[in-house]
């Protein structure tokens, strides 16, 4: 800064005005200076001006993987927003959510300085983790349900799975398998919990919940027992990539979508709209959530108090996936 300021001919503090943007600087001083780091080739030492400001214009991301498509787009939308409100993100993804992992996160993102730490982690994984948050920590959890201990947000799983069965009953179904997804899956327990309340309103048969593990393999495995039960004339899938298995499924053993039975997703991926037939399915508004996630963050920072939590709706996007029963159907 001394040898910038030496060769503009301007005072240190000059430099360091310039540097930090200050308006009240005169333009052909403020001129003389950029020309000056130019030739010098001096960057301003970001970490010692946000140490000095005591804030890093920075917000750390935790998640498990990246391996879901929920967690790699809500993460693009969470650097998206991120980045339009001037803040940069450092992301730490873990293969599994032990205390000594998430412990090892929130240490080296304390050591990277954030401002502010994003979880893309179910709350209940940190239970089983033991893990006490640092206090000092501002921490905002995605698709999660803990609601009361950091503000949440999340997309409104019940509402979708809802209106994915209501399509399927009002179509004329007598009623809708589910293929669900992991067990320890918050928003799989929610989408199981509205689907079996949905048909419950409605005085509909439940049938047995089937398993899978958000991949086409596992909805695939699950589509070859749908295609061998006679009752099934609908099924809705906790997410798109277990429907893409079970189209196959059902393609390969002859089980014809949606004449013989209808199909819904969840997630409505950008391949949805593309698979055979086109699937009908929830769509999840990942560029909200991240806005969402990003605006609860600065709230915070600028030392407001966030609770509770922000449910983003979804919408049913109808495809070719789905149908009124067909003579299957009827013959039951």
């Amino acid at each position: 800064m001394a040898d910038v300021a030496l060769r503009a001919g301007v005072s240190s503090q000059t430099v360091s005005r310039v540097s930090n943007g200050d308006a009240a600087v005169v333009e052909t001083t403020r001129r003389k200076v950029l020309d000056a780091m130019k030739e010098l080739g001096y960057r301003p030492n970001s970490a010692a001006r946000a140490l000095k400001r005591g804030d890093f214009r920075a917000i750390g991301v935790i998640t498990m993987g990246l391996t879901s498509t929920g967690n790699v787009r809500t993460l693009d939308a969470i650097a998206g927003s991120a980045a339009r409100a001037g803040y940069a993100v450092t992301l730490i993804p873990l293969d599994a959510p032990t205390q000594d992992n998430v412990k090892g996160a929130f240490t080296r993102l304390d050591e990277l300085a954030v401002d502010a730490v994003v979880l893309i982690m179910e709350v209940h994984l940190l239970d089983a983790a033991a893990l006490t948050l640092p206090p000092h920590v501002k921490v905002v959890v995605v698709d999660s349900d803990a609601t009361g201990r950091f503000p949440v947000v999340d997309t409104d799983q019940r509402q979708g799975a809802h209106a994915a069965v209501r399509h399927l009953l009002d179509l004329g179904h007598d009623t809708v398998w589910h293929l669900a997804g992991p067990e320890e899956s918050f928003a799989a327990g929610r989408r199981a919990e509205a689907w079996e309340a949905a048909l419950r309103e409605e005085g509909r048969t439940v049938p047995p919940v089937l398993r899978g593990d958000w991949t086409p393999e596992s909805g695939y495995e699950a589509g070859l027992r749908l295609a061998g039960e006679a009752d099934r004339t609908a099924v809705f899938v906790a997410n798109d990539q277990m429907a893409l298995g079970v189209l196959r499924a059902f393609h390969d053993r002859g089980v014809r979508v949606p004449e013989d039975v209808s199909v819904v997703g969840f997630d409505d991926i950008p391949e949805a709209a593309s698979f055979i037939p086109p699937l009908t399915t929830v769509h999840q508004d990942f560029a909200r959530v991240g806005a969402w996630c990003v605006d609860a963050v600065l709230r915070e920072l600028a030392g407001e108090t966030v609770t509770g939590t922000r449910l983003v709706p979804t919408t049913l996007v109808e495809r070719s996936s789905t149908a009124a029963p067909g003579a299957h159907g009827r013959e039951r």
